[in-house]
C-alpha cells in the first residue's frame, strides 16, 4: 500500500543527480548499486545488518554504512520497518521506478553506436558575461543532453533527433539570443576533428582504459569476493552513460577503449554472477 507521503515523493525529481552519478565511489553510490543489483530484483525488504555486511565486503565501515541508509531513505527512495529490536528496509514505487530505470540505462550503454548521415545540430547561444549562474545552468543542461561545445557560445551533436531536447532546455534556460541548425559541417576541420574540439574524447579515453586495467583480469577468489568485485564492476560502469556521449564510431578514435570496456563489463558481469548470487543468498538477500 502507497502511503500519501511515498506519493509526494513520487513526484519529486531525482536527488541522484546526474552530477552526484559521476561522483567518486562513496558508502551512497555503492549502497545505491547494491540496491539496484541485488535488492531489487529479489523484489522484498532487506535487514539493516545484511546491507551492512554486503557493504563490508567492498571496505565501508559499519557507520558509514547506516549513514548512507538513512541518507537514501531521506532521499524517499527507501522506507524502514521496526521489527522488534532489527529493522528492515524496502524500496519505495519510486525508488523502484528510478533503479530500473537506471538499470536499463546502465545494461543498454554501449552495446550499439548509432549511424550517422553526416549531418549536426549546431545550436549557438550567447549569454551576458555577468549572468555567470545563468550560463553555468546552460552550460550544464546542454553537457548533460549530450552536446559538446567546440568554441565559446557554440554546441553541436551529431544526433539531429536532439532538436526537442535542446528547445526544452532554452525554454527552462532562456538565453536572450539563440540559434539552433540543423545540417553538414563545411569548415576546416574534419567530422572527427569537430568531436575531439567539442568533447573530451581523451578523457572518456583514459576512463575506459582504468575501467579495463581495473576489471579485465580480475579473477575472484571465492562468492564473497565474486560479490564485491560484481558490486564495483557496476558502480563503476553506471558513471559511464553520463560521461560518454554516445558519438557514432565515424566521430570516435579508431580503435576505441569504450568497446572493449563495453566488452568487459558484460562478460565480468556474466561470469561473477552467480558466485555474487550465492553470497548475497548467504548474507539474507
Amino acid at each position: 500500500m502507497t502511503t500519501a507521503g511515498e506519493s509526494a515523493r513520487d513526484a519529486r525529481p531525482d536527488p541522484f543527480s546526474r552530477r552526484r552519478e559521476v561522483a567518486a565511489t562513496s558508502a551512497r553510490s555503492l549502497l545505491v548499486t547494491v540496491l539496484g543489483e541485488i535488492v531489487l530484483p529479489s523484489g522484498g525488504p532487506v535487514w539493516t545488518q545484511t546491507v551492512v555486511d554486503v557493504l563490508g565486503l567492498v571496505g565501508i565501515e559499519e557507520k558509514s554504512a547506516r549513514q548512507a541508509l538513512a541518507r537514501t531513505a531521506a532521499d524517499g527512495m527507501l522506507t524502514s520497518e521496526r521489527v522488534g529490536r532489527r529493522v528492515r528496509w524496502d524500496l519505495t514505487s519510486w525508488g523502484r521506478r528510478l533503479l530500473t530505470e537506471g538499470a536499463t540505462r546502465i545494461y543498454a550503454h554501449g552495446r550499439t553506436r548509432p549511424t550517422w548521415d553526416g549531418r549536426w545540430l549546431v545550436l549557438v547561444a550567447s549569454v551576458p558575461e555577468q549572468q555567470r549562474a545563468h550560463r553555468h545552468r546552460l552550460r550544464t543542461r546542454l553537457a548533460w543532453a549530450g552536446l559538446g561545445s567546440p568554441a565559446a557560445g557554440m554546441w553541436v551533436s551529431p544526433d539531429t533527433a536532439r532538436i526537442d531536447e535542446v528547445r526544452e532546455v532554452l525554454a527552462e534556460t532562456g538565453p536572450a539570443d539563440a540559434h539552433v541548425v540543423t545540417g553538414e559541417y563545411q569548415g576546416g576541420l574534419t567530422a572527427a576533428e569537430l568531436a575531439e574540439r567539442a568533447w573530451d574524447l581523451g578523457d572518456l579515453a583514459a576512463r575506459y582504459a582504468e575501467f579495463v586495467g581495473r576489471f579485465a583480469d580480475l579473477v575472484p577468489a571465492d562468492d564473497a569476493e565474486a560479490l564485491a568485485a560484481q558490486v564495483r564492476l557496476v558502480d563503476a560502469w553506471r558513471r559511464f552513460p553520463f560521461l560518454d556521449p554516445g558519438l557514432p564510431d565515424a566521430l570516435l578514435p579508431s580503435p576505441w577503449v569504450g568497446h572493449r570496456a563495453t566488452e568487459v563489463f558484460h562478460g565480468r558481469h556474466t561470469a561473477w554472477a552467480a558466485g555474487a548470487l550465492r553470497a548475497a543468498a548467504a548474507l539474507g538477500l
